[in-house]
C-alpha cells in the first residue's frame, strides 16, 4: 500500500525553463508557456493524458529538443536564451542528462545487449575498463545478466526497456529523465525500476519521471499535471490527487486508496479522503474494531515453491476459437542466445469460441510469441494448432487465417501509413477482395465501433496517440474477424484511454467475436472469462480468474512477479492484519461492498 513522499528537496534548481513554447510541423503546439524549476535530487513525476505535452517536456529537460521561444537552462548551462539556441552548451549539458525513451526500439542501436548498455559511456569518453564495470553493474540492476550477449532484437518489449534503462544508467546521468519506463513491464519490473528510482534519488540523481501509472507518482517529491501543452496541476503528490473533479476531465483518475476511500464513503462509512494507503489501512482496521495492527505471520500460509500446473483445456461442450496442444517454438537463431531456451514449451491451451481470454505473465514468458503462433505468423516446432476446429499445420492453412483472425500488435499504431484515416482502415479488407459499397460500408461501421467517424477524413498522423491506437484497431476490426487478438493493447494509454478500449472490447465481443489479449494489467485479466498464466515457457496457471487468482495459485502468481489484481491485494494486506472473510474480491466495488458487510451497521467515525 502507497504512501506519499514528504521529502522536501531545496536549493537551486538544476532544470530550469521559463516561458517555454514549442511547436510541431502543421502548428501542433505541444508545450504552451511553460516554465518549471526541477531542484537538485528532487523526484518529479509529470502526469497528463496522451497529447497533453508530457513526452515532449521530457525531451525538452534532457536536452533532446530545442523549443522555439523561452529559456532554458539545464544542469549549469543555459542553453536556450529567448529562444536562441547555444549548440555548445547543449552539447556539455547533454553530458550530465541521461533519458528512457516510451519506446525501447527507438534508444535500442547495437545487436548485442552489452555493446548497447556500453554505447553511452563510450561516446562520453569513459575509460574502457569503467565501461565493463558499470555495464556489469547496470544490467545486474536490472536482471538481465544472463542476456549480456543475447541479440536485443530477440527479446521481448519489457525486456528491452530494460536494456533501455541499464544503457542510461551507464552513463551515470545527474538527471534521469524516463518517460513511461514501465508501459512494456510486468509487476516485478515496475516494482523494481521504482525501487532504483528511489535509489538513485535517495543517492542524489534528480529523476523526472512521466508516467500513466497513478500509484507511481505517489512515491514523488512532486507532481505536476500536463494540458494542452501547459502545466494545469502542481503540488505534492496528495494536494494534486486531492482535485479529483479536475483529473477527470484532464483523463485522470485518483489512485486505488483514494478511489477505495470513495467508495466506502458512498457506502455510509465516515471515512477522510485520502490517497495514502497506509492511512486508509488503519482508519478500515479502526472502523473494524482491530486497531492499528501490524502484518501477522500466521494469518497467511506463506508462500512456497511450487511447480507449474497442466494447462487446462476442458470445457468440451462449448465449441473452440483456439486450442494448442504441446506446442513448442524456439527462435531459429537460438544458439546466438545466452539462456538457450525455447519461448514456448509444451504449451497447451483451449479458447472457447465468443469467449474473452487474458494471457499473462512476466516479460519474457513467451506472451507475444504464444499470439504470433496463433494468428500463423510464425510456425511452432512441435505441437498441434486447431483454429476454428480445423488444423493449422501448413503455411497454406497459415494464410487462410488472415481474415479470420485480427492481429494488434504492440504500438498498433505505428502501422498506420495512409494520407487519409478511411483509406488505412479500408487496406484490409480491401485485400480480402472487398469494393465499392461493401468497402465502404465496412469502413464506415468500423470507425463508428472505434469513435472515429469524424476523423475519416484526417490524416491518420494528426491524430492524438490514442486515436492512432483506436484507427489502427479500426482496421482490424473492418477485416471482421472470428477472433480479435490483441498485445498489450492498453499499454501507454492514460486512465481515460484504457476506460475508452476496455469499452470498445466489451462492445466487440457482444458482437459474437472471440477477444484474446496479452496484458500486465491484472485488472483487465480480472474482467475477462478465462486467464491463461504463462512463466518461463510454460502455461502455469489456467482457468476462470476465480480460478487463477485465488489458493495456490496466489503463491504461483507472487512467485512469477505477477502481484493479484489491487482488490485482492488489498483484501490480502488487510487479512494479515486481522480482517478475516473478505473473500477473494476482484474489483474496487466488491472489496468495497464485502468490507461494509464487515462492519457495524453505519460504520462509525474513522
Amino acid at each position: 500500500m502507497e504512501s506519499a513522499a514528504a521529502k522536501d528537496v531545496t536549493g537551486d534548481p538544476v532544470l530550469r525553463l521559463s516561458h517555454v513554447t514549442l511547436d510541431y510541423e502543421g502548428g501542433v503546439r505541444a508545450l504552451d508557456d511553460v516554465s518549471l524549476k526541477v531542484a537538485r535530487g528532487e523526484r518529479l513525476c509529470v502526469l497528463g493524458a496522451n497529447g497533453s505535452g508530457k513526452s515532449t517536456l521530457a525531451s525538452v529537460l534532457c536536452g533532446l529538443l530545442a523549443p522555439d521561444a523561452g529559456d532554458v537552462e539545464l544542469v549549469g548551462q543555459r542553453v536556450l536564451a529567448d529562444g536562441r539556441i547555444d549548440f555548445p552548451a547543449y552539447r556539455q549539458a547533454r553530458r550530465s542528462l541521461g533519458l528512457v525513451f516510451q519506446n525501447p526500439d527507438d534508444q535500442i542501436v547495437t545487436s548485442v545487449v552489452a555493446e548497447d548498455v556500453a554505447f553511452g559511456p563510450e561516446n562520453l569518453g569513459v575509460p574502457s575498463e569503467q565501461i565493463e564495470a558499470r555495464v556489469g553493474r547496470e544490467l545486474h540492476r536490472v536482471a538481465l545478466d544472463d542476456y549480456a550477449q543475447a541479440d536485443p532484437t530477440r527479446l521481448s518489449g519489457g525486456q528491452k526497456q530494460r536494456v533501455a534503462i541499464a544503457g542510461a544508467l551507464a552513463m551515470e546521468p545527474e538527471v534521469l529523465v524516463l518517460d513511461e519506463p514501465g508501459a512494456l513491464l510486468d509487476v516485478r519490473g515496475r516494482r523494481s525500476i521504482m525501487r532504483v528510482m528511489a535509489r538513485l534519488a535517495a543517492a542524489g540523481t534528480t529523476v523526472v519521471h512521466v508516467t500513466h501509472f497513478m500509484e507511481e507518482a505517489l512515491e514523488a517529491d512532486r507532481v505536476i499535471v500536463m494540458s494542452h501543452g501547459r502545466v494545469a496541476l502542481e503540488g505534492t503528490p496528495s494536494e494534486v490527487f486531492s482535485h479529483a473533479g479536475e483529473l477527470a476531465e484532464l483523463g485522470l483518475e485518483e489512485p486505488f486508496a483514494a478511489r477505495l476511500a470513495e467508495a466506502l464513503r458512498e457506502r455510509g462509512l465516515a471515512l477522510p479522503w485520502t490517497c495514502d494507503g497506509e492511512q486508509l489501512a488503519g482508519d478500515v482496521l479502526r472502523l473494524c474494531g482491530r486497531g492499528d495492527r501490524t502484518p501477522q505471520d500466521g494469518g497467511r500460509e506463506e508462500p512456497r515453491q511450487v511447480s507449474p500446473v497442466p494447462a487446462q483445456v476442458a470445457d468440451v461442450g462449448e465449441p473452440a476459437a483456439i486450442e494448442l496442444l504441446h506446442v513448442r517454438y524456439s527462435y531459429r537463431d537460438e544458439d546466438a542466445r545466452s539462456d538457450a531456451r525455447p519461448a514456448l514449451d509444451g504449451v497447451s491451451l483451449r479458447v472457447a469460441r465468443g469467449s474473452t481470454c487474458a494471457i499473462v505473465g512476466q516479460t519474457g514468458s513467451g506472451k507475444s510469441t504464444l499470439l504470433r503462433i496463433v494468428c500463423g505468423l510464425e510456425a511452432p516446432d512441435a505441437g498441434e494448432i486447431r483454429v476454428g476446429g480445423r488444423a493449422i499445420a501448413t503455411r497454406r492453412d497459415r494464410l487462410r487465417l488472415q481474415g479470420g483472425i485480427g492481429y494488434v500488435m504492440q504500438h498498433p499504431e505505428r502501422q498506420l501509413f495512409a494520407q487519409t484515416v478511411a483509406e488505412d482502415v479500408a487496406f484490409g479488407p480491401r485485400n480480402l477482395g472487398l469494393r465499392g459499397r461493401a468497402l465502404d460500408e465496412r469502413v464506415a461501421l468500423a470507425l463508428e465501433i472505434v469513435g472515429l467517424s469524424h476523423k475519416a477524413e484526417a490524416s491518420p498522423f494528426e491524430l492524438s496517440g490514442g486515436q492512432q491506437r483506436m484507427c489502427a484497431i479500426a482496421g482490424v476490426l473492418a477485416m471482421q474477424p472470428e477472433v480479435l487478438v490483441l498485445d498489450e493493447p492498453t499499454a501507454g494509454l492514460d486512465p481515460r484511454g484504457r476506460r475508452k478500449l476496455r469499452r470498445l472490447l466489451d462492445e466487440v465481443h457482444a458482437r459474437g467475436v472471440t477477444v484474446v489479449q496479452v496484458t500486465h494489467s491484472m485488472e483487465d485479466a480480472a474482467r475477462c472469462e478465462r486467464v491463461v498464466v504463462l512463466d518461463r515457457s510454460h502455461v502455469l496457471a489456467s482457468g476462470t480468474p476465480r480460478e487463477v487468482f485465488r489458493g495456490a495459485n496466489e503463491a504461483r502468481l507472487r512467485e512469477a512477479g505477477l502481484g493479484l489484481p489491487r482488490a485482492l491485494e488489498w483484501a490480502r494486506t488487510l487479512e494479515s492484519r486481522g480482517v478475516t472473510d473478505l473473500g477473494e474480491p476482484l474489483v474496487l466495488d466488491e472489496l468495497a461492498d464485502r468490507l461494509v458487510a464487515l462492519l457495524p451497521t453505519g460504520g462509525g467515525e474513522a
